[in-house]
C-alpha cells in the first residue's frame, strides 16, 4: 500500500517537521536495540552456543567493525538506488539478519547474522539523515536529524532494558525476534510515509570518493572520532567506576544508566535546535562543556549525588553535539552527502572502539579513577581541531 507521492525537495521542505521523519525514528530505534541489547545477553548467548564470554563479546566487536568498514562500501555500491527504495532494502536486510539470529544454530551463523545487520546500520543513518534534512526547511535540518537520531537514544532508555528483559525471561532468541518485528513496523512506516523525493542525478563513485577525501572533511571525521573516543573511554567502564569508586550497588547502576539515557535524549533534541541556531559555535561550545564536565567528573565520582548529576549532564552534552556535526559533515560533501553521513558513523564507531581500548589501557597502567580526565583530554583534542577549523573558515569570510 503506497500512499507516498513524488515531490521535490522544495515541496518537502514546507512542513517544519513532517510525520514521515518519525518512521525514520522507528527504524533508528530498532537498529539501536539490535546494536546494544546483546551486551545484556552475553552470558545467555555464551551458554546456549557453548562458547566463552570473551568469544561472545566478539559479536559486539565485529558488529562495530561491520559498521565502520562495511557501511561506506555499501553506500558507494548502492549510490544509484533511489533513497526511499534503498531505505526499504536496508530494512529488509535488517529484518533478515535479525530473523537469522532467532534461529541461528551455531556461533558462526549468529556472527554472520550480526554482520548482515551491521551493514545496514551506518547506511541507514547516512541515507536517513539526508532524507530527514531534505524533508524540512534549511534552517531546521539539524533538528530533523536529531529527531531521527532520537530513535537511537530512546532505544538505550526503553528498547535495550526491554529487550534484555525479554531475552532473560523468554530466551535470548526472543529478543532478536522482537527486534525483527520492530524492523517490520519501521519498513511499513517507510513505505507509507516517506515520500519519493526527486533527487539530482547521483554523482559517480569517483566524484563521491573525491568529495569524501577533502582534507577539511577528513578533519571533521577525525574530530567526531576523537569526541566518541572520549565518550567511550569512560562510558565503557561506567559500571566498575560507579561500583568500585562511587560505592553504588550493582543493581543501582541500571537506573543511573536510564537517567544517562534520558540526558542523552534531551541533549540530542536540544543539540539539534542549537545547531540550527548557530552551527559551529554550538559544536565548539558543546565540546568545551563536555571537557569541563569530564574534568569535574574526576572529582564528583567520589560523591554519589554529584556523580549522578554529572553523568546526566555529560550524557546530554555528549549527544547534543552529534546532530550539528552530522549536518556539518554532510554540507562539506555536497556531491556525496549520504556517503559523508555514513562515514561519520563509521568514524564514530572507530572512535568507540579506540576509546574502549584506551580506557582499558588507562585502567591497567594508571588507575580507574584516571578515566574521566583522560576522556576530557581526548575531547579536548577534538575541541582544538574544531576551533582551528572554525578559525580557518572565518579568515576567508573576513577577507
Amino acid at each position: 500500500m503506497e500512499l507516498s507521492h513524488r515531490i521535490t525537495k522544495e515541496q518537502a521542505a514546507k512542513e517544519p517537521f513532517p510525520i514521515s521523519i518519525l518512521s525514520l525514528t522507528v527504524g533508528a530505534f530498532a537498529i539501536g536495540m539490535t546494536e546494544f541489547v546483546i551486551m545484556g545477553l552475553l552470558p545467555n548467548v555464551a551458554n546456549d552456543l557453548h562458547v566463552s564470554i570473551s568469544s561472545a563479546g566478539q559479536l559486539i566487536t565485529m558488529y562495530a567493525l561491520g559498521v565502520a568498514i562495511g557501511a561506506p562500501i555499501l553506500t558507494v555500491l548502492t549510490h544509484r538506488i533511489p533513497q526511499k527504495k534503498l531505505l526499504c532494502l536496508l530494512m529488509i536486510l535488517f529484518i533478515l539478519g535479525n530473523g537469522i539470529s532467532v534461529f541461528a544454530p551455531s556461533y558462526a551463523i549468529l556472527m554472520g547474522a550480526r554482520m548482515i545487520t551491521a551493514l545496514t546500520h551506518g547506511t541507514f543513518f547516512g541515507v536517513g539523515a539526508v532524507i530527514a534534512s531534505n524533508l524540512v526547511r534549511p534552517d531546521k535540518r539539524a533538528g530533523a536529524v536529531s529527531i531521527m537520531m532520537a530513535g537511537l537514544t530512546i532505544a538505550n532508555i526503553i528498547g535495550v532494558p526491554l529487550g534484555t528483559f525479554i531475552g532473560q525471561h523468554m530466551g535470548w532468541r526472543s529478543s532478536f525476534g522482537a527486534i525483527a518485528i520492530m524492523g517490520i513496523i519501521a519498513l511499513i512506516g517507510i513505505l507509507i510515509f516517506i515520500p519519493h523525493i526527486r533527487n539530482d542525478k547521483p554523482a559517480s563513485i569517483v566524484k563521491q570518493i573525491s568529495a569524501l577525501i577533502k582534507p577539511k572533511l577528513l578533519l571533521y571525521l577525525l574530530i567526531g572520532a576523537l569526541g566518541n573516543a572520549g565518550l567511550f573511554a569512560v562510558f565503557t567502564y561506567i559500571t566498575p567506576l560507579l561500583v568500585q569508586v562511587t560505592g553504588f550497588a550493582e543493581h543501582s547502576v541500571t537506573w543511573i544508566l536510564v537517567l544517562f539515557g534520558c540526558g542523552v535524549t534531551i541533549g540530542n533534541i536540544v543539540g539539534g535546535k542549537l545547531a540550527d541556531w548557530k552551527l559551529m559555535p554550538s559544536i565548539l561550545g558543546l565540546y568545551f562543556t563536555i571537557c569541563v564536565l569530564l574534568t569535574l567528573f574526576t572529582f564528583t565520582i567520589h560523591s554519589p549525588i554529584a556523580a549522578v548529576v554529572t553523568i546526566f549532564l555529560w550524557g546530554a552534552a555528549s549527544f547534543a553535539v552529534f546532530p550539528g556535526l552530522q549536518v556539518r559533515i554532510m554540507s562539506l560533501a555536497q556531491a556525496a552527502p549520504a556517503l559523508a553521513s555514513t562515514s561519520s558513523h563509521s568514524a564514530g564507531n572507530l572512535g568507540n572502539a579506540a576509546g574502549a581500548f584506551i580506557g582499558g589501557w588507562v585502567i591497567t597502567h594508571l588507575a580507574i579513577t584516571a578515566l574521566p580526565w583522560v576522556g576530557a583530554v581526548l575531547v579536548g583534542l577534538a575541541l582544538i581541531l574544531g576551533f582551528a577549523c572554525y578559525l580557518a573558515e572565518r579568515k576567508p569570510a573576513n577577507a
